[in-house]
């Protein structure tokens, strides 16, 4: 017979003992206590310079700008509501917002894909296990930091000019050069290929996801009898289509910002004869060379509206084209 004074039940915790959380670190202080009231303080009172720059940097100004869109406002005097005026302006009288727009399409449209193309292609190259590849990726690499510079800018002219080395190079095989920046003909070639060269970040991306592919694809590949060109459509394109949308995106979005170079080769013109407009270009000469920043504030949300049209489209036609680990 068991001893029935020998099975005493576990004393009960008092009921107004606070609960200790079981686990790893420090207990977490009961809610509502001093201690966590001071570190909810202390996580607001970090979030305040945040908090003050989305609104004052970020959400101020672009509740502004939209209101100014609506407005004639010359920087010097009061605004005043004008309504849609500059967006009927803008569609339906003037010209040169329709050659902005022309030729910043043209320069997205040509320059983007040639970029990509000339970036991936390295890429390949490189992945190929080539000795010193953080040197060759830091050098690769440098012509985007340096791609979007007043100086940058200023050596290109230099180089397409008329005295630059592109004529000095045709000179040797007796061919005479011209000002490639003063052509209406050859002027947005040079800045389109100022921007293909600066194909060092989307390289850069393209060579990490080359690096995610298993080997054991190709292997199988090969044992198969699959050449190099089949690999590459069957399994590296394939499989590199999320790298290839993520670049396409940012450099379209980048590519519709772009001022630095046109501003500079043409001298703040757009010249010659707006073969050079580019859009932002259009806007800063409103805005700032005309001082109609009512106008000016229209162009900017057009051209925000044209950005995030562009960027739904390209991800409603990646589900036709961009293919993923669980994509059957």
């Amino acid at each position: 017979m068991v001893d029935s004074l020998s099975l005493k039940p576990e004393a009960a915790a008092p009921a107004h003992a606070p609960a200790v959380k079981r686990g790893r670190g420090r207990p977490q202080p009961p809610r509502g206590s001093l201690r966590s009231r001071r570190e909810a303080w202390a996580a607001h009172l970090f979030l305040v310079p945040w908090f003050l720059g989305l609104f004052l940097i970020t959400i101020g100004p672009i509740v502004a700008s939209l209101y100014l869109s609506f407005t004639d406002y010359s920087l010097l005097d009061e605004a005043k509501w004008v309504g849609l005026d500059n967006y009927v302006t803008l569609f339906t009288e003037d010209p040169r917002f329709w050659t902005s727009l022309k030729v910043t399409t043209i320069y997205v449209v040509v320059s983007v894909p040639l970029q990509l193309g000339f970036a991936l292609g390295l890429a390949l190259l490189l992945d190929r296990g080539l000795r010193g590849l953080s040197f060759y990726r830091s050098i690769y690499y440098l012509p985007s930091l340096l791609g979007g510079s007043v100086a940058i800018a200023i050596l290109w002219r230099k180089i397409f000019g008329a005295d630059g080395l592109v004529n000095a190079v045709l000179a040797i095989f007796g061919i005479q050069g011209t000002s490639y920046v003063n052509n209406p003909d050859t002027a947005l070639g040079t800045l389109i290929l100022l921007h293909v060269w600066t194909f060092g970040a989307p390289m850069v991306i393209f060579l990490a996801g080359l690096r995610q592919i298993p080997g054991s694809y190709y292997e199988a590949a090969s044992i198969d009898g699959a050449g190099t060109l089949q690999q590459f459509k069957s399994i590296t394109l394939p499989l590199l289509t999320p790298i290839i949308f993520f670049n396409l995106v940012l450099e379209v979005i980048k590519s519709f910002q772009s001022f630095t170079q046109s501003f500079i080769v043409s001298n703040g013109t757009g010249g010659p004869t707006d073969s050079t407009l580019f859009y932002t270009l259009y806007l800063y000469t409103k805005g700032f060379k005309d001082y109609e920043m009512g106008y000016a504030s229209a162009l900017a949300w057009v051209l925000v509206i044209i950005i995030a049209g562009l960027t739904g489209v390209n991800f409603l036609a990646s589900k036709y084209w961009v293919f993923y680990g669980d994509s059957k």
